[in-house]
């Protein structure tokens, strides 16, 4: 039997490792119940006081990285760093090799609307295909090479371009499954990233199967995800700091706020009603999701339920007929990832069977597949009342901005092919 949250629904069966105390409640709402409690005037005064101490004073460099995408909170965070810590940063990009337009049109109005420098890294198309036939097949990721190229990529810029400090947004390990608390002050670590975010993989890792035997990955594959060691990190003092310790994190709210202020551009998705946070990737809330639902029984749906619950957005039963809505969509854009990679729908098939959890799944007389869980279940009571709302305010529809790139005139950042 699985247990759940009794007030976000999130499953004890997390990648992340949920804990879930003797009341019923997860530690991930008992961590965001800490900002109800914490003074952020203080905290962001501290920020201040923090990022102030890697101000360049004779702008020869920049002050701080930041990582972005043409989704998630890119807009928020430039906007807080440059608008309001006054500070310059290199905004830095990793290619996912998955984009869509809304993404690549998010990234050029980033770039333009900011006034900021931007570096992006682009790997070869056959490296990546063949990293990717390699995790699919091995721990089931057709994402990985993203989640380690995002976070490995800024890194090796600080060090390559001596700039200590790189400025992450949200802490996923804390605002999902209250891995570490807001008093913890946590920072990018090597370890996490590995452990967490690259499932336990570094490059090298790669150049073996599971089982051993050497695959079609070389070490000049593997070279651009490579971490720089901690010899070149310390002879920097690279320090990568997480402003979610310092703010109130509210991701929907952010993003409203980006749309009104700078026509930041969302995408409808199929697998959940967040429109906002990650329009960029063809990839992310659905084959890579898709995945996730089969392997954990959950999927995007659940983390933005969770997080809309704890908000005090959305209530425990609406939150419930949400996941019953989205949960079990089958992924659009499959086809797209299938002829990217060189797979077929059987080779596709074949593979996702190979990583459903039977506590979530097993075939009827009929030889199909049925998920087990059923999350009416889970309803109960609530622990603590919160000011739901009497209706859930449903995700806008962002206006599409169609690329300019057919006019007859200079073009600074534009779709290309």
């Amino acid at each position: 039997m699985i247990n759940y949250c009794k007030r976000c629904l999130y499953p004890e069966i997390h990648p992340l490792n949920l804990i879930i105390d003797d009341d019923g409640i997860c530690s991930g709402c008992r961590v965001h119940e800490e900002k109800d409690t914490i003074n952020f005037k203080e905290r962001w005064l501290k920020l201040k006081k923090e990022v102030n101490l890697y101000k360049n004073k004779n702008s020869t460099n920049y002050d701080c990285i930041v990582p972005v995408n043409g989704g998630r909170d890119s807009f928020f965070i430039v906007d807080l760093i440059k608008n309001k810590l006054n500070l310059n940063p290199l905004i830095v990009n990793y290619n996912s090799h998955f984009n869509t337009p809304v993404g690549i049109r998010n990234l050029a109005k980033l770039r333009i609307k900011f006034g900021v420098d931007m570096i992006q890294k682009t790997i070869s198309p056959e490296k990546i295909k063949k990293i990717v036939r390699s995790t699919i097949k091995n721990f089931g990721s057709v994402y990985w090479h993203v989640t380690a190229g995002e976070t490995v990529y800024p890194v090796q810029m600080a060090v390559q371009l001596k700039i200590p400090l790189i400025i992450w947004g949200a802490h996923q390990g804390m605002e999902q499954v209250g891995m570490f608390s807001h008093y913890d002050y946590v920072e990018m670590t090597r370890k996490y990233r590995k452990d967490h975010d690259c499932m336990g993989f570094e490059a090298e890792d790669l150049l073996y199967d599971l089982d051993g035997s050497r695959n079609e990955i070389s070490e000049e594959d593997i070279l651009p995800l490579r971490y720089p060691s901690n010899a070149e990190i310390e002879k920097i003092g690279v320090r990568g700091i997480y402003l979610n310790n310092y703010i109130r994190w509210d991701s929907r709210q952010q993003h409203e706020k980006m749309i009104k202020k700078f026509n930041y551009e969302g995408m409808l998705q199929n697998r959940t009603f967040d429109f906002y946070s990650d329009p960029h990737c063809y990839v992310y809330n659905h084959v890579h999701d898709y995945f996730k639902y089969l392997k954990f029984g959950y999927g995007k749906i659940n983390d933005h339920v969770s997080r809309e619950i704890r908000l005090g957005h959305l209530s425990k039963q609406r939150g419930i007929n949400l996941i019953n809505d989205y949960l079990h969509q089958p992924p659009l854009y499959l086809d797209l990832f299938q002829k990217w990679l060189g797979l077929d729908f059987n080779g596709i098939n074949f593979i996702f069977d190979q990583f459903r959890n039977n506590i979530f799944w097993k075939r009827d007389e009929l030889w199909e597949w049925k998920f087990l869980l059923n999350y009416e279940s889970t309803i109960g009571e609530d622990i603590y009342e919160f000011p739901y709302p009497k209706k859930f305010k449903q995700y806008q529809i962002t206006k599409e901005y169609r690329s300019l790139d057919n006019k007859n005139e200079y073009i600074l950042i534009g779709k290309g092919l």
